[in-house]
């Protein structure tokens, strides 16, 4: 059988919840490698003591059990995690009495209780735990430094990973809650289209149906009349199709602030700070959908490639063009072609701007954009009277937010 498909985390695994509820702690295939670098002092203890040398088969042969029970934990089954923890603590009560290093199975038995159960059960758990071991060192006349080790890391990693577990559910409520409220947004667009629609349309086709039902009374005894109908039923029914196209291009239209907006959640999600200035004018829909995938795009790399702690997105406009820098602090260096920056070039030349990429190593990127806002009066602010109702989007004043 292949080991890798053993070792390959199962949907509800402990790996596979760092992976899909905390993305920033890197928990992947390496980080259990890491956490196991501790369990060197268990084996090390009985090495480099001459008198536990002759006790190292017995020790051995446990760390052997251990890397078993330490891979279920982590890639197994989420039901076999407590049966992983209490088979490695076993293994801390058994070899104590041969080798004192073997607190470090009480050590990671803590670690794992802290995702087995919930908040004031695990620190009850743990608790009793580290007494029991107390309880037997004391029997065994095991040094007091041994046991006060063996108790103050013990309930710190585990009431460190107490804190972890809790984030996780929180990262998990607070991805729930963002589900609920683009679900929520979504059923109340669905409404207001809706209720747009039909009064849109409502009085259109009742004008036009009577219209209709004019013309075909007068067909006979009043052609001149009927036909006035008929023309009269074409204007209204282009005009009415004019409108439904204006309105359906409006539904389609990538809001700029409602981008801003996901951009910040996102981020903030991801522990990045993140701050925005834009000048406050009307943009055309496809220039402002445009702007609102290329800022998605940028804000989705920026999450997943850059390792930044901080982003930014600053605009000004500048010879009747807008321009729009979206910058970060992370790694910089060369960009992979495939991470959307195709895309984004090709949605700027569509609309006759450019792009520029500074991307020097430990330096961060950032993306110059320069787009022309054609005529002179996209330039200037809607009046405060008119914006409501005005055709085009408009731009959100300048904005500040801070993870």
């Amino acid at each position: 059988m292949n080991p890798a498909r053993l070792l390959a985390p199962q949907p509800d695994s402990l790996v596979a919840r760092f992976r899909r509820d905390s993305p920033r702690t890197r928990a992947g295939r390496w980080y259990p490698l890491l956490m196991l670098v501790w369990s060197f002092w268990i084996v090390a203890t009985p090495m480099f003591d001459r008198d536990l040398r002759e006790r190292l088969p017995a020790t051995l042969a446990s760390y052997a059990v251990f890397l078993v029970l330490y891979a279920i934990a982590y890639v197994g089954e989420r039901r076999w995690l407590k049966w992983s923890a209490a088979g490695i603590a076993a293994l801390g009560f058994l070899i104590t009495p041969v080798n004192p290093g073997a607190q470090g199975y009480v050590i990671y038995a803590c670690a794992f209780v802290a995702f087995c159960v919930t908040g004031r059960t695990a620190v009850l758990t743990m608790l009793a735990l580290l007494g029991m071991y107390a309880a037997e060192c004391a029997w065994l006349g095991t040094s007091w430094v041994v046991v006060l080790s063996a108790t103050l890391i013990g309930l710190s990693v585990g009431l460190m990973n107490v804190v972890q577990a809790r984030n996780l559910q929180v990262n998990v409520e607070l991805r729930l809650s963002h589900d609920e409220v683009r679900r929520l947004a979504a059923m109340a667009e669905r409404e207001r289209i809706g209720r747009d629609l039909h009064d849109l349309l409502g009085h259109t086709l009742s004008l036009i149906a009577l219209k209709s039902e004019l013309a075909s009374r007068l067909w006979e005894r009043d052609p001149q009349a009927a036909r006035a109908h008929v023309r009269e039923v074409e204007r209204v029914a282009r005009e009415a199709l004019a409108q439904v196209r204006g309105a359906v291009t409006g539904m389609r239209t990538t809001g700029l602030a409602a981008e801003l907006a996901s951009a910040r959640l996102l981020l903030e999600a991801a522990g990045i700070g993140f701050d925005y200035t834009l000048p406050d004018l009307r943009l055309p829909a496809a220039l402002e959908t445009a702007l609102g995938l290329i800022l998605r795009e940028a804000a989705t790399n920026i999450q997943r490639h850059s390792r930044a702690s901080h982003a930014s997105v600053h605009g000004r406009i500048k010879a009747n063009r807008l321009l729009i820098d979206i910058a970060d602090n992370g790694r910089g260096g060369a960009l992979v072609p495939g991470n959307g920056l195709v895309g984004t070039r090709e949605r700027i030349e569509a609309l006759g701007g450019t792009l520029a990429i500074e991307a020097p190593p430990g330096q961060g990127t950032t993306l110059h954009i320069a787009l022309p806002l054609g005529g002179g009066e996209s330039v200037e602010p809607p009046p405060a009277a008119s914006r409501v109702e005005a055709d085009a989007p408009t731009l959100l004043p300048s904005g500040h937010v801070q993870a």
